[in-house]
Parts: structure tokens; sequence; C-alpha cells
């Protein structure tokens, strides 16, 4: 029989690592909105130049996801080989 504190930590890990995905998710969103907004002006005769501040929010928030991302495959269990991932034997 499995560790109450054990399975108490896995649905954590699991409440967690779905939290993180929303979030992820929700950057990707907002970062896709406003670059379409970016493109439009630029369409509309803004300049690369004019936008460069909102680009680069644009950038940041690109980097902000890949960073939770990355995180997110890092400690999700079945994916790194964490506390719920089957023993390895040499």
């Amino acid at each position: 029989m499995p560790s109450p504190i054990l399975a108490d930590l896995a649905a954590e890990v699991t409440a967690s690592t779905t939290v993180m995905a929303s979030a992820s998710a929700l950057i990707r969103g907002i970062a896709a909105r406003v670059q379409a907004a970016v493109d439009a002006a630029l369409a509309n005769g803004a300049t690369a130049e004019e936008l460069a501040p909102v680009q680069a929010e644009v950038d940041a928030l690109k980097a902000s996801d890949a960073d939770l991302t990355a995180a997110i495959t890092e400690n999700t269990p079945a994916a790194s080989g964490g506390m719920n991932a089957a023993p390895k034997h040499k």
C-alpha cells in the first residue's frame, strides 16, 4: 500500500503541473495577441523602430513561456523520470 504522504505529494505535483501548464498556455496566448497587434500596426504603417518596445515585451513573454515550459517538463514525473516513474535497473 502506497504511503499517504507520497500519495499527497504526487497529487500536489500533479496539481502544480496542471497550473503551470495553464500558465504557459496563458503566456503563449498573450504573446500571440500582442504579436498580432504588432504585425497589424506594421502593416498599417508603423515602423519597427516605433514598435520596438512592444516587440521587446513579446520577446520577453516568449522567453518566459520557454522557461516555464522547461520547468514543467523537468518537474513532471513521467517526463523526467521523477518520483512516479518506474525504477530503472541496470
